[in-house]
Parts: C-alpha cells; sequence; structure tokens
C-alpha cells in the first residue's frame, strides 16, 4: 500500500480533532464556537468548529448512563445526529440509498462474505449515512459510508472493537457483493490510554484495495472509533484521479464532527430521544462483524449498505 497510509493510522486522533477546528473549504478556519441548528441544539459545522472533548482523559466520550438504554431511544439518538455531506469535504453530497435500515447491521460471514442481518441483543440500533464527491473531469466519484452504532453497554463497544480487530486478520480479503471485494487489508488499532493525545477512547485503522471485477483497484480506507457504548466507522472507497491523501484526512475529519457531537450530548446529557417513534425490532442475528461492510453494496447482491 501507498506508503502515507500508516502515517495517516498514527496521526488519526489529530485529525479527529481537527474535524472540529478546520472549515472544509481551501480556507481552514480558527476554532469557535458551534452552530445551533434549527431545532436550536448545538452541531457542529465545518465553518464553526467544537470545543475540546468533555472527559478527564481528554478524549471523546458518552457516559453509559447518559446513553440511550431502549431501541427505541437508540435509533432516536442516531438518527438526531447532524451528518452533513460537506463534514467530509466541499463537492460531497447524499448517496443513493442515503440512510440503512437501523434494525440491521453489516455481518461478516465465516465465508468472508458481508450481509445484512438483524441486530443481536447487545446493539441497539446501527444506522449508515452515505455519501459521495461525484465525478468529474479526469477524476472519479468517492464513496464515503458512516455508520453510527449505539451498544447495550460500553464493554459490549470493546468487545465489538476487538472483534473488528479479528475480522482483518481472519479475512484479508473480504466479498462485498457478486462482484464487488475488498483486498490486502491491514489494520492498527490503540486505545486511549495508548495514544499521545486520546480523542476517542478506542480507535482502529483498516486500509487495503476496493476491487470491482474487470476494473482497476482503488485505494480503501476504514476507520472505527469508541465512546462509551457508541462507535462511529467509516469507510472511503477513493476514485482514480484523486489525492488519496486528502480525501482520506477529510473524510476523518467528518467522523470528527461527528464524535464531537457525541460528546457534547454527553457533556450536556441530551441524547436526543425525546418525542421520537419507538423501536423497529431487530433482535438476534449476531456474528462477526467489521469493517468493509460499511462500503455499500445492495442486500440482493449479498453486499453490506452499512457496517460497524
Amino acid at each position: 500500500m501507498a506508503g502515507w497510509r500508516p502515517a495517516l493510522a498514527v496521526v488519526a486522533g489529530t485529525l479527529l480533532l481537527s474535524g472540529c477546528t478546520d472549515g472544509t473549504d481551501d480556507g481552514r478556519t480558527a476554532r469557535g464556537t458551534p452552530s445551533a441548528s434549527a431545532g436550536g441544539k448545538r452541531s457542529p459545522s465545518p465553518s464553526s468548529p467544537t470545543a475540546s472533548p468533555s472527559s478527564s482523559s481528554g478524549a471523546y466520550t458518552l457516559a453509559e448512563n447518559r446513553a440511550p438504554r431502549t431501541r427505541a431511544e437508540a435509533v432516536a439518538f442516531v438518527r438526531s445526529l447532524v451528518v452533513r455531506p460537506d463534514y467530509f469535504g466541499a463537492g460531497y453530497r447524499r448517496g443513493e440509498p442515503y440512510e440503512s435500515d437501523p434494525a440491521r447491521w453489516a455481518v461478516l460471514g465465516e465465508d468472508c462474505v458481508w450481509r445484512r442481518e438483524p441486530l443481536p441483543r447487545t446493539v441497539l440500533a446501527s444506522l449508515t449515512r452515505r455519501f459521495e464527491l461525484p465525478e468529474e473531469k479526469g477524476k472519479d466519484a468517492v464513496y464515503v459510508a458512516l455508520t453510527v452504532t449505539v451498544h447495550t453497554s460500553t464493554v459490549q463497544a470493546r468487545r465489538d472493537m476487538a472483534g473488528s480487530v479479528e475480522e482483518a486478520l481472519r479475512c484479508p480479503e473480504q466479498r462485498l457483493s457478486a462482484t464487488e471485494r475488498v483486498r490486502g487489508l491491514s489494520s492498527q488499532a490503540q486505545t486511549a490510554t495508548e495514544q499521545e493525545s486520546p480523542t476517542t477512547e478506542d480507535d482502529l485503522q483498516e486500509a487495503g484495495e476496493y476491487v470491482v471485477d474487470g476494473e482497476e483497484p482503488r485505494p480503501f480506507d476504514w476507520s472505527k472509533f469508541r465512546l462509551g457504548p457508541v462507535t462511529v466507522a467509516a469507510t472511503v472507497r477513493h476514485g482514480a484521479g484523486r489525492v488519496e491523501y486528502d480525501i482520506a484526512v477529510d473524510a476523518l475529519k467528518g467522523v470528527g464532527f461527528v464524535a464531537a457531537e457525541i460528546d457534547r450530548r454527553d457533556e450536556s446529557g441530551d441524547t436526543g430521544t425525546k418525542d421520537e417513534p419507538t423501536g423497529t425490532g431487530g433482535a438476534g442475528g449476531g456474528g462477526s462483524t467489521g469493517g468493509a461492510g460499511t462500503t455499500g453494496g445492495t442486500e440482493s447482491t449479498g453486499g453490506a449498505e452499512g457496517g460497524r
């Protein structure tokens, strides 16, 4: 893989924080205050950065006693999080389909094939949102998918992170659909105690190649971060003609905006779960799940449209 990728994993925490201190256009902005959304809630924006992490360790977090406790609360929580296309850079727009079913998630089977399955009992909700940077002259499209998953406890979220690390070792090549796969996956994981400047409590970075049958391989990046019982994951399918490092850095900054908003929910005690519809079912399932499944195939072909 390209030489910049290990370096990108090392500085991921810094990039997460810079996602809340920089703009996404060519003129980077200085640290400021969060903006207010239409509903009166303060939300991060590329031009209006957020405050520092609220926990004493300096890492973004969500205390378990402030996290959603039911499926209905968890679905309301993940849907209430602001995720704007320009969090990932200028020119992005919503993908199609935009959102996944929060009662299902992507599971990597023993055969190293991704499938969508109902949530296990240890997961309350998992929502993937998709974004794309359209193709232009000499540059192919870029696809980003961001998944927020609410677990029943911090312990379960930690187990999920550990399982994700094992998946790259178990399946260095993973099938997304009948014609799509990722291969050559390598991973690096760190806890907050292992990071010089922690911004989340655990993080995992993976890199490899995304391959469509009959086409040239493209760089593929996957990142996953834990904030208490919540995990935030993002995948990036690069396009030919793009600057790989810039695309990857901007995607990490986008994750930073979402992590900062979750951290503010911890500080304010507002989990965004009031006056929302009741839950969506989805118990059972299980199995090993991980990161590549966030890339965006379809259930009809067996590809995973959202991952952990």
